[in-house]
């Protein structure tokens, strides 16, 4: 079956859950995850959860796992601690649960970013997998870092790759 096929025929309505990693922001201020829910409503999809969680492994990992576990998402969007600080842990929290990893989706998104903001792009470590039967994205925190990923990458394939998750 094409791509074109695939596409087609994927779903068009999903469940998204959106958790911002940050020790600063509250929903109220949370400009990238409010951003993303708008545009997930937009796109039409259904906002499950929208959360606000320290930059702490064990807070990270309870929080995504509680998500797919009590709402059962199509996907999950992890905005922020994506950087190389001490205080950026949302990888180490998050990659090891993968089942499988969607390798091309840091590589992708570093090349947009460097068409952006040049070799700056080397402090993101974007990422994507999928746990259990949820495909989960790891995302910087910046507002534009978010807009570029779901714009570009994220929204214009999620019920694709759902598709591909749930035809298994």
């Amino acid at each position: 079956m094409s791509t074109v096929e695939h596409k087609k025929n994927a779903p068009k309505s999903l469940k998204i859950g959106i958790i911002t990693v940050s020790t600063t922001r509250t929903l109220a201020d949370d400009k990238s995850g409010n951003w993303i829910n708008k545009r997930a409503k937009k796109e039409g999809h259904e906002v499950v959860f929208h959360q606000v969680v320290p930059d702490d492994i064990e807070a990270i990992t309870t929080t995504l796992l509680d998500v797919i576990h009590d709402h059962n998402p199509h996907a999950v969007l992890l905005t922020g601690g994506t950087g190389l600080s001490a205080k950026d842990v949302t990888i180490e929290a998050v990659r090891p649960m993968f089942i499988k990893e969607i390798t091309a989706f840091g590589p992708l998104f570093t090349q947009l970013s460097f068409e952006d903001i040049d070799s700056a792009a080397l402090l993101s470590r974007a990422t994507a997998g999928i746990i259990d039967k949820t495909i989960v994205f790891c995302m910087p925190g910046s507002i534009k870092a978010c807009k570029l990923a779901c714009k570009e990458l994220i929204f214009p394939e999620l019920g694709h790759m759902v598709k591909h998750v749930y035809d298994n």
